[in-house]
């Protein structure tokens, strides 16, 4: 049975969700999962609702109780801090008589990752993309820049001023000078989450860029400062994560957004291959 992370369950079932439920929902997303290990009176001043508001967010998500709540999230924290090392087998453990577990997870990824991910979502998400007076940057982490890079060239033929973001911190520092509230960075980051891409984005904030992140199921904190997060599933039967599902995802908005760029985008294509 696959069990949804609490972050997954918010996304669920936010649009139906009272206001005051709302609230604690963002306020545990903006930190998650540190708030929700709180008592539920500082859960609760934090989101600046009242605690019996917290206890229907906790019921509305399907946990009998505050306690179970926090059992999962504690579950999710573990989980989050794993390193490759640590999901390591052993020696003693047989290899698997063939690839068929690891198809099977993959392929459960990315059910998992799309019945999660709202119509809405990626509307909203496509919408941003689709702004041409909007320069969009894309940047990654040590495994996943490969899906920054692919994604940035297929926008870069279909709309203008985008812009993959390589090389080291202090290069990507100096491009914060261009970024202003108009921009959107687009940042993938699953666990072990970067350092310098927390740091990145955090000015990039503060400068009013609307950041969407790519992340998987237990959030990177660069959820904090996002006003976009589309969550993947990433755990496969392997020391590494799997960003297949994430991969899927990135294509499924490219071919969303050439249909929505189609007249704009065929010009570009053509203009390009003239040039060649």
């Amino acid at each position: 049975m696959v069990v949804s992370s609490v972050a997954e369950l918010i996304t669920e079932k936010i649009d139906s969700m009272p206001a005051g439920e709302r609230r604690a929902a963002q306020t545990l997303i903006a930190s998650y999962p540190v708030v929700g290990l709180k008592t539920v009176a500082e859960f609760s001043q934090q989101a600046g609702v009242s605690s019996p508001t917290i206890l229907r967010f906790v019921a509305r998500l399907g946990f009998q109780n505050y306690a179970e709540f926090q059992s999962a999230l504690q579950d999710e924290l573990a989980a989050q801090l794993q390193s490759p090392a640590s999901r390591t087998t052993t020696p003693l453990s047989p290899l698997p008589a063939s690839s068929a577990p690891m198809l099977e997870a993959v392929l459960e990824n990315i059910r998992e990752t799309f019945r999660h991910i709202s119509e809405r979502q990626m509307a909203d998400v496509v919408a941003q993309l689709a702004n041409q007076r909007s320069h969009i940057y894309l940047i990654g982490g040590r495994f996943t820049d490969p899906l920054a890079r692919y994604m940035a060239a297929h926008l870069n033929l279909i709309r203008p001023n985008v812009t993959h973001l390589v090389g080291q911190e202090s290069l990507w520092r100096d491009r914060l000078i261009d970024m202003n509230k108009r921009d959107t960075l687009l940042i993938f980051d699953i666990r072990r989450y970067q350092d310098s891409l927390i740091r990145f984005a955090e000015k990039a904030h503060q400068r009013g860029t609307t950041i969407v992140l790519f992340t998987d199921q237990w959030l990177s904190p660069i959820a904090r400062f996002a006003r976009h997060v589309i969550a993947g599933r990433t755990a496969v039967p392997s020391a590494w994560d799997s960003s297949s599902a994430l991969f899927v995802t990135v294509e499924t908005l490219i071919g969303t957004l050439t249909r929505k760029l189609e007249a704009e985008g065929a010009r570009r294509i053509r203009e390009i291959e003239d040039l060649r």
